[in-house]
């Protein structure tokens, strides 16, 4: 056996023992376990996790079979295309902790979007990608067509020439989420740059709101998805960051329960990486045994929360379980050998 075929995981073996470290080391393992045994994991993503390139680990996990349905905002959802389609264009801003309000207006001046210490640029992306999809908007509108708004984007990556792809195809997580056909949910699709831009068209009569299904209707889909995700061994729900990318997914399961009085199966994990501390009332910042209250896990589920910075923690990760995908056996035999000496 060569642990150079594992250097992640056996550094994650190695060296995180205690705090968050721990926490981390011990979601991995109960990710693989449940993974290994023919379970499934649907991960929520809030955040600005797209515009800081998650998907060059998320890309490889969903084409590996490590996750298997996602609930994004809708900010999340179109800027992983906006990095295919303009990456070269985006700007660094590794300073800005020490910027100017007159620095950020002239980055305002400059076309650009500012997400932290990058930035967004807005004929590149923005622009660019309306001129695909508004025709598809107008299409679905003379033909009475509905969707949900993530196959719009489903379509929109796909359709886009290689030749102008700017960002790594491998590296683009809706691209292989597309090809994947992965369920996906978008709550509150309309808090987003091209939720703003479809709401300008409906204004204008060009477009009916009608042509996007809404969040109920999302629902109500999740319905008979997450039915068929939990059958076998069930589903996890890996969470990143809070809000309705996670609060949405996550009430299926009482909704079944209580709502449509079907039989449903827990969720078979939970890990929640996030910065929000428990504070009065804080949803995101809630400990996962509080959500045993509400019927959305149980006093068995695996659950874990890391306190940290999910764009550090995430790519170690999903490359300790890739590795652990591609080298079952020596990863086995490898966390055999650490926990039986920790």
């Amino acid at each position: 056996m060569s642990d150079a075929q594992l250097p992640v995981l056996d550094f994650v073996l190695s060296n995180y023992k205690n705090f968050n470290a721990r926490a981390t080391r011990d979601a991995l393992l109960a990710y693989w376990r449940h993974i290994a045994a023919g379970g499934r994991m649907f991960w929520a993503v809030a955040g600005a996790m797209s515009s800081a390139q998650l998907g060059i680990t998320l890309a490889p996990a969903i084409r590996a079979g490590l996750i298997h349905g996602l609930s994004v905002t809708g900010a999340n959802l179109e800027e992983s295309l906006f990095r295919l389609v303009a990456h070269h264009s985006y700007k660094d801003f590794p300073d800005y902790r020490y910027f100017t309000k007159e620095k950020d207006t002239q980055i305002l001046a400059d076309r650009m979007r500012r997400v932290t210490d990058t930035s967004i640029p807005e004929d590149e992306a923005f622009r660019a990608v309306e001129k695909i999809i508004v025709p598809m908007w107008q299409r679905a509108t003379k033909g009475g067509e509905r969707r949900f708004w993530h196959e719009y984007f489903y379509e929109v990556i796909q359709a886009i020439d290689p030749s102008a792809h700017e960002g790594n195809p491998e590296e683009c997580w809706l691209l292989a989420a597309a090809r994947a056909k992965l369920p996906i949910v978008v709550p509150g699709y309309e808090d987003s740059t091209f939720g703003n831009i479809f709401a300008s068209y409906v204004r204008s009569g060009e477009c009916h709101a009608s042509i996007v299904k809404s969040g109920i209707e999302y629902m109500a889909d999740f319905y008979d998805r997450y039915q068929e995700l939990s059958s076998g061994e069930g589903i996890g729900f890996f969470q990143i960051g809070g809000g309705i990318a996670g609060d949405f997914p996550i009430c299926v399961v009482p909704s079944i329960k209580y709502d449509l009085a079907q039989p449903v199966k827990p969720w078979a994990y939970f890990c929640q990486i996030s910065d929000s501390t428990t504070s009065y009332g804080s949803y995101s910042g809630a400990t996962p045994n509080e959500k045993i209250t509400w019927d959305k896990l149980t006093e068995t589920t695996p659950m874990f929360v890391i306190e940290s910075d999910a764009t550090i923690v995430v790519p170690l990760v999903l490359r300790a379980l890739l590795e652990c995908k591609r080298h079952p056996a020596e990863a086995e035999a490898l966390i055999a050998r650490h926990m039986g000496s920790r």
